[in-house]
């Protein structure tokens, strides 16, 4: 068995070539997964492991500690993951799973925005400047290259000036807002990963034709839309169950009558399998929930296993 470590997975990877990964595996029968969860939102550890029959597994193992953040030291969420042979079970690589988790978190919400998002939107709203934000942002802009203006808000602003200016290092046209409200009525796309308990993205202020993903909540306590932007979209989510598991943003609107369970109209199985229509008119809005799930880091490992090609050899 091989470890491969961070340096070698993004030496490999590309958003092209893992999103075309990612959508070629979901018009494949889905896996099998199964997700542990142990400790709270402090302190988590998680255990989650897919099954794609006679082709592979794979197991992530995680754990979540927010505090690390504000200390400045470590990240939040630290990973390995570990990907078997499916038809001898023979172990093949642990991989570093941190540098996994960004790298499939982003490309889940970069295949969302690429079957769901207007053809050609302007202006990226990125509401959270946390270590996914960057990568959701190259994401976005791989599927969507129009995306020429990123907003970028967050309740520290500071932390908001900071990956504005490591993106302008990369040539991208940046600005931080204060006034989100104001800022959500301005973009195409908008992209939220925060850990925020009370809805930060309006349904009042999305602008028809609005892409909407959803990132951070990942409880049924977390959610970053309200209800008015659950009732006005096409909501759809990466997984249906994952979506219906566990995470905020889908059950609670559930919950308070806003939408029913047959309002979440499909899943990326079922949009890249072309058994459910995204957009129906410019006017739509979509709603996007990137739940995860162990099945998007076997598709991660899969596709940095096969670049790495014969060095496993």
């Amino acid at each position: 068995m091989h470890f491969v470590a961070d340096t070698e997975v993004t030496k490999v990877l590309t958003f092209p070539i893992l999103i075309a990964a990612l959508e070629e595996a979901h018009r494949r029968p889905k896996m099998e997964v199964l997700d542990a969860f142990l400790g709270d939102e402090k302190g988590q550890y998680v255990i989650r492991s897919a099954v794609d029959p006679g082709r592979y597994m794979a197991s992530k193992m995680f754990t979540s500690f927010p505090a690390n953040l504000a200390e400045g030291r470590m990240p939040a969420v630290q990973a390995v993951c570990v990907l078997f042979d499916g038809t001898n079970g023979k172990p093949l690589a642990a991989m570093d799973g941190t540098e996994i988790t960004h790298w499939r978190t982003a490309a889940d919400s970069a295949l969302g925005a690429k079957l769901l998002a207007p053809p050609n939107p302007e202006t990226l709203l990125c509401v959270g400047a946390g270590e996914m934000s960057e990568w959701l942002i190259r994401g976005h802009r791989t599927v969507r290259p129009s995306l020429q203006r990123v907003l970028i808000w967050n309740r520290s602003p500071k932390r908001a000036a900071d990956l504005a200016q490591r993106l302008a290092k990369d040539g991208v046209k940046t600005e931080t807002v204060t006034d989100l409200d104001a800022a959500t009525r301005e973009a195409n796309v908008i992209t939220a990963c925060t850990r925020a308990h009370q809805p930060l993205i309006k349904g009042r202020n999305l602008r028809p034709g609005t892409h909407l993903d959803l990132v951070g909540g990942y409880t049924p306590q977390t959610r970053e839309a309200d209800d008015d932007a659950a009732k006005m979209s096409r909501i759809f989510v990466d997984r249906r169950e994952s979506a219906f598991h566990g995470v905020g943003d889908i059950l609670q609107p559930i919950a308070s009558g806003a939408i029913s369970e047959s309002d979440v109209l499909g899943d990326l199985y079922d949009l890249a399998g072309g058994r459910v229509q995204g957009r129906t008119s410019p006017s739509d809005i979509s709603f996007f929930k990137n739940a995860g799930g162990g099945h998007l880091d076997l598709m991660t490992c899969e596709a940095v296993f096969k670049q790495l090609g014969t060095k496993l050899a």
